[in-house]
């Protein structure tokens, strides 16, 4: 399955950002790519940094966005997902995957602190859906911090777990952007799964657009700071030695 993830610089402008998810799907279809990712609230733009707080959002709107990408999805046979605010009886960080059959369906971040409790309501979907055979899991940002969102995934056996990321500073935070590198890997090794994040790039960009083997390496990786569509193309592969190891000790094989 050829996969993609698109970063770019998201802002409190829906139509603006709109555009930007717009174009990166044509792109991504002239490529051949079956499921883009695009970042955690890149329709909407994330409070308080793009816009002051869920007030602000026009919900009409964010509608309006969602069907127009319902009907992309479906009249150009791709898959993608995007990260909103949105609004039902509460409002929630939201990640919400469009495909072709016209259904859509949504994962709410779970693991709020700061800004997030502040302004969101916790999720209660589990993010695991199914396409072409593969299983994904998806997670938001914080999430990447704690093993169990992951070892979830892990149990259900997903095959390629997606995590969209808003984690932007506004001055240049290397020690950052590597600390969540690290999370990333051994997320993917500890669980055995291949897995792919997407961020936002301004200021400057804290946690990578990349692509992370099942033993943590780390495949392909987006230049820092700038708008890039990364390309990859997921097959499933038969475990090395050590990826056998791993399942076998998490199976439960040996007693610890």
């Amino acid at each position: 399955m050829r996969i993609a993830a698109y970063q770019f610089v998201v802002s409190g402008d829906i139509n603006e950002n709109y555009r930007e998810i717009e174009k990166a799907i044509y792109l991504a279809k002239k490529e051949d790519v079956q499921l883009i990712v695009f970042p955690e609230c890149s329709l909407t733009g994330y409070p308080p940094r793009d816009i002051a707080d869920p007030s602000c959002v026009d919900f009409g709107l964010v509608h309006t966005m969602c069907e127009k990408l319902r009907s992309i999805a479906d009249e150009n046979g791709i898959s993608f997902v995007i990260g909103t605010v949105f609004k039902e009886k509460e409002i929630y960080n939201r990640a919400m995957l469009f495909q072709p059959d016209g259904q859509i369906r949504v994962y709410d971040k779970r693991a709020l602190w700061g800004w997030d409790r502040d302004n969101f309501a916790k999720g209660s979907h589990d993010g695991i859906f199914e396409m072409e055979g593969i299983r994904f899991g998806i997670r938001i940002c914080f999430e990447i911090r704690f093993p169990e969102f992951f070892r979830e995934l892990y149990k259900r056996k997903t095959d390629i777990n997606l995590v969209l990321f808003y984690d932007v500073a506004d001055t240049d935070d290397k020690e950052r952007y590597d600390l969540i590198k690290g999370h990333l890997q051994t997320r993917a090794a500890e669980n055995v799964t291949t897995t792919i994040s997407v961020n936002a790039v301004s200021p400057f960009q804290t946690a990578p657009t990349a692509v992370f083997g099942r033993s943590g390496q780390c495949i392909k990786e987006c230049t820092r700071n700038r708008p890039e569509l990364l390309i990859y193309d997921f097959e499933k592969t038969e475990d090395d030695f050590g990826e056998k190891g791993r399942r076998w000790i998490s199976d439960g094989s040996v007693s610890i």
